[in-house]
């Protein structure tokens, strides 16, 4: 199976791939340069799967994942979700004290992750923002300047560099909350509780109440929602999306039913995908 994720080598994402599949999982990588890429990967036939961050325990959702399922692909289901314990090293390319850094260079999620730290150890320091964690350790391993990079362990030991602080995280349970990307129309595999996440937007005409009346369609067929996060729909100030995570697989009755209410109230509506819960 080839599994597209946000590479190079040495990604917190590699790590949660590992994980997912166990030790005797086999696949072909194909690592791509950012989370949209590997979202697109599948929906042209480039990849059978994707792995991609959706949400974190700290920051909150992960932009680029859903804004690349709500505008950029039609023919992609997420089919299952996998959540990772995030452990961020201070790494450098030689043994530094902290107060000679000049640059910490990371992905976005792990510099604000790491925040706390950053402020209260390396003041003075630059964040530079970079296309993932293991691109930030690469380019420190093979720079002269007094650079650190937040990253993963394996990224440190993959391209010879010093761990100058372990799990510097701002809060000790910092999970990453993954999807698998499938081709749509693919069967999740079977579970215990189920999940379903969609879109929807465009409630009509503006008026008080609105998003209360959409979401009572759930709550009076006693569906679960466990997460609602609203998106600006992109053309023009005040028009929104709202993301939403229920329990309940999407054939359930009620979840069946709140879905069909919900299409009369609203413009639009996309399952994203129905899957087990991690």
């Amino acid at each position: 199976m080839r599994i597209a994720y946000l590479g190079p080598a040495g990604t917190f994402t590699e790590d949660a791939l590992r994980e997912a599949l166990g030790p005797d999982g086999r696949f072909e990588p194909l690592r791509t340069a950012t989370v949209h890429d590997a979202i697109l990967a599948v929906e042209r036939g480039e990849a059978d799967r994707a792995l991609v961050p959706f949400e974190n325990s700290i920051e909150g959702s992960v932009r680029s994942t859903l804004d690349t399922l709500a505008f950029d692909t039609e023919a992609v289901t997420i089919a299952g979700e996998h959540d990772f314990a995030v452990r961020a090293q201070l790494i450098a390319r030689e043994e530094i004290d902290l107060g000679q850094i000049a640059t910490v260079l990371s992905h976005p999620q792990p510099l604000a992750q790491c925040a706390r730290f950053l402020r209260e150890s390396l003041p003075g320091a630059e964040r530079r923002s970079v296309n993932s964690t293991a691109e930030a350790v690469r380019q420190v391993a093979e720079s002269s300047e007094p650079w650190a990079a937040i990253g993963a362990r394996s990224a440190g030991e993959l391209y010879g560099c010093t761990i100058l602080r372990e799990n510097i995280e701002d809060e000790a349970n910092n999970v990453t909350r993954f999807v698998w990307i499938a081709p749509a129309g693919t069967e999740p595999k079977d579970g215990s509780a189920w999940k379903t996440s969609l879109v929807f937007s465009e409630l009509g005409e503006d008026h008080p109440g609105a998003l209360v009346e959409a979401l009572q369609e759930f709550s009076s067929r006693a569906v679960n929602l466990t997460r609602i996060e609203s998106r600006p729909l992109r053309s023009g100030l005040g028009r929104y999306m709202f993301f939403c995570d229920l329990e309940g697989a999407v054939e359930e009755q009620p979840v069946a039913e709140a879905v069909e209410a919900l299409e009369t109230k609203a413009e639009s509506v996309r399952i994203l995908g129905s899957y087990p819960v991690a």
